[in-house]
């Protein structure tokens, strides 16, 4: 840094390029004064056309009571931004009504939030301009390197809330509300809100879990299992020409009964109704927050129009519009990029089919390990295809938000989270509804197996069944998403932040502070967006196949005590301030989790009724086994179930059986199905099971619903307490309109207490007259 660099103040006039005039250090405003800081490259300064550009804007804003200061250094020209207090007195009369503010209020200097402060001057400092230009359109065109808020009085939530040590503290939510803003602070607030929640489903996803290692060894289609070492099955595939025995999947088969036992039907039932509870609940402390916060009847458009008339006088607000013509190529649009995610889906199929033959010759030491590799490669490509489509599916979404056309940002906002958030869950969810539902299910059968170009034969679940396949996709893709995600989601932003600091600080405390703040990693206007869609991400993970992985709340609920921390480090320390923004809810994304719920439901059901063992070891149970008539003491009701559920197919129908090792010692093998060994069509069994497994998933979604809708009713979304205080304010503001200009009626006067504002009194309406 040169030791002569200087505090300047902007002064509009010819001849130069920024006019600068020095000015005494006594007439330095104090540091906190500042709205925004703006950067500029000095070597823009050699660009007539932008240097004109920069003064015009900075005219118009003086023009609307701006204020400016600028200080330089070698390479940046850093310019200091503050609005005249008029600009927060005009939206103070526009937003707050007259019979609510004291009189001779409005004549003093008005005192403004710093938070409302930012936000008004961002909104001013974006808005179109006399001529025609925009804070964002200057970045854009590097006419300014950038435009930011400055980072002030940050300290406190340094010290209370962004760190790792504050872990299990409790947030400080009033305080984020008050540096972030309304909007940051409610993320956080769902956020802590939704991590408490977990505990319950963690503990109960844990306790599942575990009680499949009480049977561990005790499961009686375990051990016959594990001693079946005269059944053999077929061969699966083209990379394992020879036959197995059944007994070489006893490991796998007791693994298998952690996840996939009598408790997961009780697991999926109760995250049904605990994601219910969760929304419910949330919907409640939600409504005590905004209260407090005196934002209960805050009008969203009544605010677009305020500041609206604050940043342009001729301020006409724009008029909700729709064109069926346009809703028809967007929803054209929509369709096609869901058939690119299933068609991505199609093409890990393929990728699983072909790595099964690859795996098999070039690395035969795997052996009997090919089908899980392929299973964890797979995974592994899906989650590097997913980091791919995140990005292509973000650029969609504003695309056709953007031919959309919305009314507001928060409209837009919210239009383009239910188009990118569709977008996503087709692309995390894709290969896991392949595997749940379609993998194994459409090869054929021993003898007659379906080829892909008629070449490579279809994988198939692994011999334990495609539990084991679905628990280990989702075991993949939400730990590498929880621990590789969040790793690079903070050492990105830290190690980007701690080069860029490495240079020498100025002399100046002002200029350096600006210059620290400059250093930290840009913010954009999706920021906050990002946090929130990988949290629903998540949220989906937890819910839509828990069947199938009950571990997911745990490990849900270690990600997100790393997740809020992590968050708020970035927010505080490497990054730069985000521009707060009011609000009374969590918007689209309360939708969002509607939505998933119901889907958590249907997907739960099916994986139940078409992917788990528990229907048909129900039905051979009570139709097939030894406890058919009745429960015997002496035998254990699923004793023979293995023998009963698996197929017979004689090797002398093969095709070409000499090409499989050990044939000529074995007349017939096994495989998991229900056919005939004399036609190889579906037997009496099968479509009793496929009856059973439909009215299974249809009773069991309209209990799962019913459920919901009943803690939904039985839960208000709104607390007593919420609604009683709301009638006080009104009942308040219509007594102070009332009694104005009489005998000087307050609230809290005589006959009105301020713990009982509604005395009794002969002319209080009943229920019935209102």
């Amino acid at each position: 840094m040169r030791g002569e660099e200087s505090l300047r103040v902007l002064v509009p006039t010819e001849g130069e390029s920024l006019p600068l005039m020095d000015v005494n250090a006594c007439e330095t405003e104090a540091p906190e004064l500042w709205d925004y800081v703006f950067v500029v490259d000095r070597r823009t300064q050699r660009n007539p056309g932008q240097v004109q550009r920069q003064r015009r804007f900075l005219e118009e804003l003086e023009n609307q009571g701006f204020r400016y200061k600028a200080a330089e250094d070698q390479e940046k020209q850093f310019l200091g931004i503050r609005a005249d207090n008029s600009l927060f007195d005009r939206y103070r009369r526009l937003t707050e009504p007259e019979d609510t503010v004291p009189r001779g209020e409005l004549s003093r200097p008005p005192s403004i939030q710093a938070t409302n402060r930012i936000r008004i001057v961002n909104f001013v400092l974006n808005s179109k301009t006399a001529v025609g230009d925009t804070l964002q359109d200057l970045v854009k065109d590097r006419v300014f390197e950038a435009g930011f808020p400055l980072h002030e009085g940050e300290v406190h939530l340094k010290k209370t809330w962004a760190r790792w040590r504050s872990m299990f503290q409790r947030q400080p939510i009033s305080d984020i509300r008050d540096y972030f803003g309304e909007k940051v602070a409610l993320y956080f607030a769902w956020l802590g809100w939704y991590t408490y929640m977990l505990v319950p489903a963690a503990v109960v996803g844990l306790i599942v879990f575990l009680s499949g290692f009480s049977q561990f060894e005790a499961s009686q289609i375990s051990k016959e299992i594990c001693k079946a070492h005269d059944i053999y099955m077929c061969p699966r595939g083209d990379h394992n020409r020879r036959f197995q025995r059944l007994s070489d999947t006893c490991a796998y088969a007791k693994l298998t009964h952690l996840f996939d036992n009598e408790g997961t039907v009780l697991f999926a039932i109760f995250m049904a109704l605990w994601a219910t509870v969760f929304l419910e609940l949330w919907k409640r402390e939600r409504a005590r927050v905004v209260l407090q916060w005196e934002l209960y009847g805050w009008d969203e458009d009544q605010e677009e129009m305020a500041l609206g008339l604050i940043a342009c006088p001729d301020y006409q607000p724009r008029l909700h519009q729709h064109s069926y013509l346009r809703s028809a190529v967007i929803l054209l649009l929509s369709l096609l990029m869901i058939c690119l995610m299933i068609g991505m889906a199609h093409v890990l199929v393929v990728y699983r089919v072909l790595a099964a033959a690859l795996f098999s010759s070039a690395l035969p030491f795997l052996g009997e390990q090919v089908t899980t590799a392929v299973v964890v490669s797979g995974a592994l490509v899906h989650y590097v295809t997913i980091i791919l489509m995140t990005k292509i599916n973000k650029y969609v979404a504003l695309k056709l938000c953007d031919f959309e056309k919305p009314r507001t940002f928060s409209e837009r906002e919210s239009k383009f989270t239910v188009k990118f958030f569709t977008l996503q869950f087709f692309a995390h969810f894709s290969s896991l509804i392949y595997v749940a539902f379609i993998l194994g299910r459409i090869n054929g059968h021993p003898g007659k197996s379906v080829r892909l170009a008629g070449l490579w034969k279809l994988e198939e679940c692994h011999l334990s069944g495609c539990m084991m396949d679905l628990f280990v996709q989702m075991a993949v893709i939400m730990g590498l998403k929880q621990t590789l995600s969040n790793c690079v989601e903070y050492l990105k932003p830290w190690l980007a932040h701690k080069c860029r600091s490495l240079r020498a600080p100025s002399q100046d405390p002002e200029l350096d502070r600006w210059q620290r703040n400059y250093r930290l990693n840009p913010t954009y206007t999706f920021s906050l967006f990002d946090e929130f869609m990988e949290m629903m991400i998540q949220y989906g993970f937890t819910t839509v196949f828990v069947a199938a992985f009950p571990l997911a709340p745990l490990l849900a609920l270690f990600s997100n005590l790393v997740e809020i921390r992590l968050d708020a480090i970035k927010m505080v320390r490497l990054q730069r301030r985000l521009v707060p923004r009011k609000a009374k809810d969590i918007g689209a994304w309360l939708h969002v989790l509607e939505i998933i719920g119901v889907l958590a439901v249907i997907a739960n059901g099916m994986v139940i009724a078409f992917t788990s063992e528990f229907i048909p070891r129900t039905v051979y149970k009570h139709r097939y086994g030894p406890c058919r008539r009745g429960a015997q003491s002496e035998v254990d009701c699923f004793t023979g179930y293995v023998n009963h559920s698996l197929s017979v197919f004689y090797t002398k129908d093969f095709q070409d059986p000499a090409k499989i090792e050990g044939w000529e010692n074995v007349t017939e093998c096994r495989y998991r199905d229900y056919f005939s060994a004399q036609d190889s069509n579906f037997s009496e069994q099968h479509w009793f099971l496929l009856a059973i497994r439909l009215a299974f998933l249809i009773l069991f979604e309209h209990v799962a619903l019913c459920i919901k809708l009943i803690a939904a009713w039985f839960v208000p979304d709104v607390p007593q307490s919420v609604k009683n205080e709301v009638l006080k304010k009104k009942y308040q503001r219509l007594g102070q309109k009332r009694w104005r200009g009489g005998a000087g009626w307050e609230w809290g006067g005589a006959g009105v207490g301020p713990l009982n504002p509604f005395p009794a009194s002969s002319c209080s309406p009943k229920s019935t007259d209102v």
